[in-house]
Order: C-alpha cells, then structure tokens, then sequence
C-alpha cells in the first residue's frame, strides 16, 4: 500500500517541473537526439544537515544521484532525468524514515532542477548538489485501522506514540488485508486512506479503511500450460480445497505439492478478480514442464577405498501423472589399496498423490554385490514404501522390504533372508540441506524384522542427530555437531544379516580411520579355538564436531573431529574405539560446496598415515 494523501498543515516538498505539453516531448525528443553529448561531471555532493548517521546512510541508499555516480553516469540527459527523478525518491526516503516536514533541493551548477526548462539542459554539468533537511521525526498521534478481523495482528509499531514510519502504514494494511483473507474473505482489499500531517506537533493521524467484501469458498482450479500431465491428476497432487471456506495458506500447499513432484519448472496460481455464482472463487495454476529425462553423474574418493562412481537416469512423468522412474548404477572401490570392486544397480518407481495428496506410494529394488575387509557378499533387496510429508520439516516413511544376503567369510558361504517392516521419521529444520549454517536435523528409523533363513527375528534401530549453530555477521563461522546411534536387538551377531550390523571408520562416520575398519572379531561358533569371524557389531555410538569458516564468499576452511564406537552386544557391551582429525577446504559452486577432508587417525589401531576425502557437500 501507499500513502496515497496526505493533509499537511505546513510544510513544503519541492517538486520536479512537468513537461506541459505533447509538443514539448516531442521537442525535447528530437534534442536529445541532435544534441552531442559532452563529458564533464565533476562530483555530485549530498548533504542531508541534522540527520543521524542512520538516516544518513538510509538517504545515501534511496539517492537515485549517488547511484548514478557508481555507475559512472555522465551524459548531461540522463542526469537530468535522474534529477528529476531525485525528489520524489528523497521524499520516499523521509517518509519511510517518519519525516514528513523535509526540504530537498537538488542544484545542477547552482540551480534548482526542477526549475530547469528540459528545452535548455547544459550540453555540460559540472556539479550536482543535493542537500536534504529532514526535519522533525513525526509519530503518530493516532494509529486506526476498521474493520479487523478477528485475531488479527497488527504491527507493534503502528501505535500512538510511535515513531509514523510509511513502511509501518503498510505493513499494518497488509495485516488487516491478510487477516480478513484468512477468514475466507479473499477480495478483502484497502480503501483510500485518511492521512493527515500536523507540523505544528510533528504528529501524524493516520485511520485506514478495510472493505472485507464477501466470505467466499473455493471454486474450481483452473489448469493452463500442461502438455503432457494429465489435469485431473494435477488436481490430485494439489489436492484442491474447491468447496471448502477460503484461505491463502491453501493455495499455497497446492502450489507447493505441485512443485515437489519435480514434474514443473515453474508453478504459479492466481486468484479470480471477481467472486463467482454462490459466492465461489476460481483460481487457474499456469505451470511450464520440465524435460521428461534427466541424467546424472556423481563421485568420490577415498584414499583407502579409492574412487566410487554413480549415475542416474530419471523419467519425471512416466504415465502422465508425475510417476517418476529413476534407475541408478554405482561402482564402488575403483583403485582400492585392498579387495575388489563393489557394484550396485537400483531401480524405484514412485507415484505422488496415492490416498492423500501428501503421501508417495513407491516400489524399489536393488541388486549389489560388496567386497568388504571380512566378508564378500551379494544382495538382492525389494521393498513397498509409503511416504508421508505432514509439514515442512516433518516427513514418515513406512514399508514392508525383502532381503536375500549372501555372504562368504571365515565360516564359510551363509544365506540369510528377512522380511522387514522398516518405519521412520525424518525432521529436518536445517537453512540448507547441502552447505546448513542454522538449524537441526533428526532421523530415525526402526526395522522389525523376521529370519526366514540363516537369520533370527529381532529389530535394528538407528538415530541421527545433527545441529548447527551460527556465528557473526552471515554466519561466516559455523560449528557443527552430529550423534549417530545404532543398535539391533533380539537377534545373534552370527544370525543377524551383514547389511544390518554396524561398522565404524571412514567418510560418514570418523574420518582419519579406513572405511569400515573398526568392527568387531568373536570365534567361530562351533569352530576350532583358533577360528574367529570379523563382522560389524550390534551396537554403534559416533560423535562428530566441525568448525566451519568463510575466508571469501566462495572459500572456507573446516576443522573436525570424529569418534567412534562399535560393540558386539546390544548396548555397546564389548565394545572398541577410534578417533579421527583433521583439516579441510570447501569451494563453493551453484550444486553445493565442493570437499575436500584431509585427517589422519588419533587413537585406536584400525589406521594409520592420512585418509584424503573428496565429495560435494558438507560432510554432514
């Protein structure tokens, strides 16, 4: 909103001199065209007498003149226009600040601009003055707005007594706008304002008017620009309210539902000017198709397990509904200082909008085959997963997942096979998921599970925690903490499958020590005295701390430190540790910082010399 009148007492604001005909534009238009330019600003000085250093600066920041400046302006025409223009921005400027007694005089060589003809603009200007009297701050003296709607809020500062900046008038417009809107009146809109100065007590009586216009519900949504998404299923996604009572906050869920199916470029709703029959209200959602197909790569490298390379192939509208199909490839281990090579080959189908317009339903399988330190394995896994977003930052998943392991170590070659009902929540409150400066985040997971073969019944827990908490100007430094908890209960180490016991060491849990080098070593059951097993352990405790520093706008340092235990019972009973520390650099890129961890370890026996870790991302 804008103060669109207001009565002053007193007072005067000297205005630029319009062009007072058709002809004199088109003179002026001609001039500007025929007339050399010449060089030749030499400064442009601007002095506001009796401002505050903060009124200063905010002036300093509305100047249209001291920007031209910056920009190295110079042509006599455009700094007129400019100057012209300087009055009005200026007073803006006051009146955002709570003046509306100031003076602005704008001199080009001496003379006032808005007295200048724009037949006889100098074909050279040397200086440009611009002197700005403030005057008193006025407050107000009245602070009104009718009708409001019940519970509405209006700004603190739009009270009598307090400081009548113009941004506060608006920001209190909007407020009993919005508060009339969330209570389905959507037409709701201001009407002319009663606005008056009194200079004679630098006060300000301002009383603003509301016209709700009628409560309205919902009509129907309006499709435009979907070529190859079907309408009916858009509708779906959005879960569209039509027939119930309006409220913003709906139409902004629909808009967002749309965009996260990934399906779009580009999402805008826009609401009907008028109100329909029965008093409904239309609104059409224009969006702009992404391409069907994309493609992506990914790496990283480990010095000990070397380099690990991925790629993707995603379909984003498979049958015309938002299905998405992503199949994926990984080679793990490439140039690994022991053992061979890790391949894994995953494919999920998903379908947004099944039973509520916040839930995925999703289909996946994976095949992979692991050779680790202790063991070498091959996996074929299958799942049914349901996901639900109930806000922003709150999402569940649960499922029902198959799981046939193959593995081959001290023991010999043994089968395993479950039938899991794996659930979990996930809140995520971090200002940025790849590079997060503020904020937390917390996961955690529970998996049932039942032995068909090889294996018992028992359940697998898993949490992770993680804050960050931001310091100085822009939060340039950021400490960073993580806690990783794991446990499995109810089956034996030996009758529990390899995917889900836990190991420590390396990337995702402490850097410095080789990936998955700390687990734990038990003999062989029935086996000679001097036969033992190596496997991960039923119980898992890490701890990690990062100190993250911008030195540019694209350059950062990180010092951590990372911990780890893993236990053979439950509760971390016969357990072990390491340590790891180091140092790293982040380089900043449009996808996320680019990382690169050096560490070494600190304490435990599982690694010894310096681990290199490159990724994109923060570690965590």
């Amino acid at each position: 909103m804008r103060i669109s009148r207001i009565v002053s007492l007193t007072g005067r604001f000297p205005r630029p001199a319009p062009l007072r005909t058709p002809l004199a534009a088109l003179v002026l238009g001609g001039f500007v065209l025929i007339a050399a330019p010449a060089a030749g600003l030499d400064r442009i000085g601007f002095n506001p007498p009796g401002a505050s250093e903060e009124l200063e600066a905010s002036l300093r920041n509305y100047s249209l003149l001291l920007e031209a400046q910056r920009d190295g302006i110079t042509d006599p025409q455009e700094l007129f226009a400019i100057a012209q223009a300087e009055y009005g921005r200026l007073v803006a400027g006051l009146y955002a600040a709570g003046h509306y007694a100031g003076v602005v005089n704008v001199r080009i060589d001496g003379q006032e601009a808005s007295e200048m003809s724009p037949l006889a603009i100098p074909q050279r200007i040397g200086e440009i003055s611009v002197t700005v009297e403030p005057g008193p701050a006025f407050t107000f003296s009245r602070a009104e707005v009718a009708p409001l709607a019940p519970d509405t809020t209006l700004p603190e500062d739009f009270a009598p007594g307090q400081r009548a900046r113009s941004p506060v008038i608006r920001d209190a417009a909007q407020a009993a706008v919005g508060g009339w809107r969330s209570e389905g009146h959507a037409l709701a809109s201001p009407e002319e304002p009663d606005i008056v100065a009194d200079h004679r007590d630098a006060s300000l009586d301002a009383r603003l008017y509301i016209a709700p216009g009628p409560r309205l519900t919902f009509g129907e949504m309006q499709v435009r620009g979907n070529e190859r998404m079907r309408s009916d299923r858009m509708r779906e996604i959005a879960g569209f309210p039509t027939g119930e009572v309006y409220n913003p906050e709906d139409v902004q869920t629909a808009a967002q539902r749309l965009r996260r199916t990934g399906t779009f470029t580009s999402v805008a709703m826009s609401e009907a000017e008028e109100a329909g029959a029965g008093d409904t209200l239309d609104v059409t959602t224009t969006v702009v198709e992404a391409p069907l197909r994309r493609v992506g790569f990914g790496g990283e490298f480990d010095t000990q397990e070397g380099l690990r390379v991925s790629a993707f192939w995603l379909h984003r509208n498979l049958l015309g509904g938002a299905e998405r199909l992503r199949v994926e490839g990984e080679v793990g281990r490439i140039g690994a200082s022991n053992g061979g090579r890790d391949y894994r080959f995953s494919a999920r189908f998903s379908r947004p909008a099944t039973f509520t317009p916040d839930t995925t339903l999703s289909f996946g399988g994976r095949a992979e085959t692991v050779d680790a330190r202790d063991f070498d394995a091959v996996r074929l896994g299958l799942d049914a997963t349901v996901t639900h977003i109930f806000s922003d930052t709150l999402t569940g998943d649960a499922g029902i997942a198959y799981l046939f392991e193959r593995t081959d170590d001290a023991q010999g070659r043994t089968d395993r096979s479950t039938v899991s009902l794996p659930v979990g929540l996930t809140w995520d409150r971090r200002d940025n998921e790849l590079d997060a400066r503020t904020g937390t985040y917390l996961e955690a997971r529970l998996t049932p599970f039942v032995g068909l073969s090889g294996t018992d019944t028992g359940g697998r827990l898993r949490v992770d925690a993680r804050g960050y908490y931001g310091m100085g100007s822009d939060n340039r430094l950021v400490f960073a903490g993580r806690v990783q908890l794991g446990t499995v209960v109810g089956a034996g180490i030996q009758r529990t499958p390899r995917d889900y016991l836990f190991y420590s060491g390396g990337g995702g849990t402490v850097r410095g020590q080789p990936f998955r080098s700390l687990g734990v070593t038990q003999p062989c059951p029935g086996g000679p005295a001097d036969c033992t097993i190596s496997s991960g352990g039923r119980s898992l405790g890490v701890a990690s701390a990062e100190l993250r520093g911008k030195v540019t706008e694209n350059i950062g340092l990180v010092g951590f430190a990372d911990a780890g235990l893993v236990g053979s019972g439950s509760f971390g009973s016969d357990a072990d540790w390491h340590a790891g520390a180091g140092v790293g650099i982040r380089y900043q890129t449009g996808i996320g910082p680019i990382r690169a961890d050096l560490a070494a370890p600190v304490r435990g026996d599982t690694g010894r010399g310096l681990q290199l870790y490159i990724g994109i991302g923060q570690a965590f």
